[in-house]
């Protein structure tokens, strides 16, 4: 694809070059292949990290990627920062051995610019593409990336449900081969997405949802959370689909959670992802919780509530579809039995009927109903033992295959 909007006075550098070349040639174009949702760090939900730690820090994260690439960019976020934030060395990299650790493949280690820098400063609220990285990314593999903050973010941008390791030392140590002695955190740090550059049909899907999107009670460095589950389905079945994971712990539908609700996050997390052609829409067990949870609910109000999350998904539908995206909807799973939430006959009532009418046909594109994978035959209310983690809100690890392979792919053809 070429950049045309690019231009160029003078000797071309070689920013310009890249620039224009663009993601491989006339017949290719930008797919995301990695991403998370921005939050807010929200104590005492999310405490932020001291800013002593964040203060001349190097901070190397491992992601996931779901396409493969020979030339990639990086998106960094300051969407929650309050003033300008500046990295002054950012690199990607393989990890060693191809696991979530410290240490780096040198051989693979490549220095990011942006806009021909090697530094960047990113105003408060926004976003920042890097240049084109000529680098070879694995399909269904992992990419490190590095890059030292000379002075800590005033307001983080974070994802703390990352459910995968991160390191950070004091001093400028980007580009080395391991981070000896740092500090382990199970945190994401102002990173929004990876693109790669891939052929005209490659496509994505945004997982768009809540804490059993995210991944809450899957494996530590293990991704095996249901997306990660359709994205290595994909991958065997060489269809060319990114699978960007934007779910947050504890989001709503209708009000802030830990995150902001998803009507507000849908710009951000949905139509802004490249290359997106289609939504799966996860959303609102935490919604009927919180009623559950404040013990007070009337029948009116429960009735108040379906038609509330059922106008919510309709929104997301209609602003989906203005985009040109295929929105597919998916049933709510069961969590009776949740000590946190112990919803009652009633709540129950809600999440049976918001379901009935995701199932009823005209109102999504497609329907994949995780309700029916994973509650409990001899109890529908609840989930099945095998597929719980133990909360009964959220599956564990099988669960969570069992989601993944349920989904037709279809779908995605």
């Amino acid at each position: 694809m070429k950049f045309a909007a690019v231009m160029c006075f003078g000797l071309m550098s070689s920013y310009c070059v890249a620039q224009s070349m663009g993601a491989g040639g006339d017949s290719g174009h930008w797919v995301g292949t990695w991403a998370t949702s921005q939050q807010a760090v929200d104590p005492p939900n999310q405490p932020g990290v001291a800013d002593a730690l964040l203060t001349d820090t190097t901070v190397r994260q491992v992601v996931h990627v779901s396409l493969g690439g020979d030339e990639l960019r990086l998106e960094i976020s300051n969407t929650f920062g309050s003033k300008p934030l500046t990295l002054d060395a950012v690199h990607l990299a393989l990890p060693a051995g191809g696991a979530p650790n410290s240490a780096i493949d040198p051989a693979t280690d490549h220095a990011v610019t942006f806009a021909g820098e090697n530094s960047v400063t990113i105003p408060a609220g926004a976003v920042y593409f890097s240049d084109p990285v000529a680098m070879s990314v694995p399909a269904v593999g992992n990419v490190t990336i590095s890059f030292h903050m000379p002075e800590a973010p005033v307001g983080q941008t974070a994802h703390p449900g990352s459910r995968t390791n991160s390191w950070l030392l004091h001093g400028e140590h980007s580009g080395e081969a391991d981070l000896k002695g740092a500090t382990k955190i199970e945190r994401w740090f102002q990173i929004a997405s990876i693109d790669v550059a891939a052929p005209k049909k490659a496509r994505a899907v945004v997982a768009f949802g809540d804490s059993i999107t995210d991944g809450h009670a899957s494996t530590t460095d293990g991704n095996d959370r249901w997306p990660d589950v359709l994205a290595r389905r994909l991958h065997d079945a060489k269809m060319p689909v990114g699978v960007l994971n934007e779910g947050i712990g504890g989001n709503h539908l209708l009000t802030d959670g830990l995150g902001e609700n998803a009507l507000a996050r849908m710009d951000r997390d949905v139509l802004a992802q490249n290359g997106v052609k289609y939504v799966m829409l996860f959303e609102g067990i935490n919604d009927v919780g919180m009623l559950a949870r404040r013990k007070t609910g009337t029948p009116e109000q429960h009735k108040a509530l379906v038609a509330k999350m059922i106008a919510a998904d309709e929104q997301i539908v209609f602003r989906a579809h203005a985009h040109g995206l295929k929105v597919i909807g998916c049933t709510i799973t069961p969590f009776v039995g949740s000590d946190y939430y112990a919803p009652t006959a009633a709540d129950e009532a809600v999440r049976v009927a918001v379901n009935d009418w995701i199932r009823e046909p005209g109102h999504f594109d497609a329907v994949v109903d995780f309700d029916k994978v994973v509650r409990n035959p001899a109890d529908p209310s609840r989930l099945l033992p095998a597929d719980d983690s133990g909360d009964h809100l959220h599956p564990g690890p099988k669960g969570y295959e069992a989601m993944g392979d349920a989904i037709p792919l279809a779908l995605f053809r």
